[in-house]
């Protein structure tokens, strides 16, 4: 298994999902099966509870989980029957660690962030990519796990709600493999007096980079393409 995050930085709302889901489409384009994966860091459990007006619209999976609209992106795009494990919050993930210390099964430990909230964070979305996702095919074929995983982070880097996500994906980063493992960063370029600001970009790349993630791809986002003089910005990222 691959995994393929994406993270992004500036400003929120950028369009990671779609980014997401037009990755899927061509890797599919390739041949390969692939898969989704939802990071929220807000507190709730899943989107059911939260106002439209607040969070948008909410998409509910075929297994009845309420998630974020984004996971209907990923299942229009790339023709996947997700769950509502797929969509991961620190809610999901705080609750699922609270119970099994009440239970015991930490056998007396201290129970922190680190390890115990970023090992959950990892096997689940370990657990998450490992579940048959494809739509049904007339040859069975649709049983077999995805070759690439995608994984959104939510919200912008710097966050402190997404903090202790980008901290587990650091060492997750390790687990599968850095040669199984990609970081893609999608970030806003403005512009100001009709030229092309590149620093905001160079600073949401830092801040990435100094959590210990370093991204292979960027994606920027503006209102009109640049020409070949941002070159010399985009080295320093």
């Amino acid at each position: 298994m691959k995994y393929i995050v994406v993270t992004g930085g500036v400003v929120s709302g950028l369009g990671k999902g779609v980014t997401i889901s037009s990755m899927g489409r061509l890797l599919q384009a390739c041949g390969l099966r692939v898969t989704a994966i939802k990071i929220d860091p807000y507190l709730n459990v899943d989107a059911g509870t939260m106002s439209p007006f607040e969070h948008g619209e909410v998409f509910v999976l075929n297994d009845g989980g309420e998630s974020d609209l984004d996971l209907g992106n990923y299942e229009r795009f790339l023709s996947l029957q997700l769950t509502s494990n797929h969509n991961l919050t620190t809610g999901k993930i705080y609750r699922k660690v609270i119970l099994a210390e009440r239970k015991g099964d930490y056998l007396g430990k201290t129970v922190q962030v680190v390890p115990h909230i970023t090992d959950c964070i990892q096997e689940w979305i370990d657990a998450a990519a490992q579940v048959p996702v494809q739509e049904e095919a007339d040859d069975g074929d649709d049983a077999r796990p995805a070759d690439i995983c995608l994984v959104e982070v939510g919200g912008t880097v710097g966050d402190i709600e997404s903090s202790v996500f980008l901290e587990a994906l650091r060492q997750f980063q390790f687990r599968v493999g850095q040669e199984n493992f990609c970081v893609c960063f999608v970030s806003l370029i403005p512009i100001l007096s009709n030229e092309q600001k590149t620093k905001p970009t160079q600073h949401g790349v830092r801040d990435l980079r100094s959590l210990g993630l370093s991204p292979s791809i960027i994606f920027c986002r503006s209102t009109s393409i640049g020409s070949c003089h941002e070159t010399k910005d985009f080295q320093f990222l």
